[in-house]
């Protein structure tokens, strides 16, 4: 009988934990980072590209989630599990395609709107339009809420059919956005007190003690020890 109320207990348990939903390998519960879908000119999603079309939003937003799980794969090798690296070479491998028709979007896109209508004043607005958004994921206080989001896009982007990754950077940007917001365990609550513990220190003087090891009410007074709560042996 009592092997079976373990038992219950344990399956209950069991079933309280599975009740949330499965995270990574940091938290038993992960705040919840998902968000809108965006189409590339929201303003807090990392990059500003005035004056494009559609497409070239499209272009903008498909780099963007790229540079997101490069940096990702370079920041979040801490933690092998995560799959951060095979993820994101995988994402390479299966959608180059894709990948080099938005690289030559945004190549036009930035020729067309340089000041200087030249192609290297067009590759150098690209490469800081790169540098812009690989920097704006930088995060520390944030990084297991990053690599954990860029763990679980990563492995969805690469179950993700030939051309449609366009459709999953515009469903998850701004989750991957969210999670460079720092937040920690959700499921089970923590306190951090600040207190200040004053506990007695039991005199060890010679004149206190007799040469049988007796404490001597007398010369010392009253023993302090042990502290009230904790029993005398």
């Amino acid at each position: 009988m009592g092997s079976l109320r373990i038992a219950a207990a344990l399956m209950l348990a069991a079933g309280g934990i599975a009740a949330w939903p499965a995270s990574a390998q940091f938290y038993l519960k992960s705040h919840d980072m998902a968000g809108r879908s965006v189409t590339g000119d929201e303003a807090d999603i990392g990059f500003s590209m005035p004056n494009a079309t559609p497409a070239e939003l499209r272009a903008g937003l498909l780099w963007n989630m790229r540079a997101g799980l490069n940096v990702a794969a370079l920041q979040c090798q801490f933690e092998p599990t995560l799959l951060v690296v095979s993820n994101y070479n995988a994402l390479l491998k299966d959608h180059d395609g894709e990948f080099d028709a938005a690289q030559a979007v945004l190549n036009k896109y930035y020729l067309r709107t340089a000041k200087v209508k030249t192609k290297k004043a067009g590759s150098d607005a690209f490469d800081q339009f790169g540098t812009h958004i690989y920097s704006s994921f930088s995060t520390v206080s944030a990084q297991r809420n990053f690599c954990q989001t860029a763990n679980v896009i990563g492995r969805d982007a690469i179950f993700t059919p030939r051309g449609g990754l366009t459709a999953l950077a515009q469903a998850r940007m701004r989750e991957l956005r969210n999670s460079l917001v720092p937040y920690g365990e959700q499921g089970v609550p923590s306190y951090v007190y600040a207190r200040t513990y004053n506990l007695p220190v039991p005199r060890l003087d010679e004149a206190c003690w007799s040469k049988k090891g007796e404490w001597q009410v007398r010369k010392c007074g009253e023993q302090n020890w042990p502290p009230a709560g904790i029993a005398a042996r």
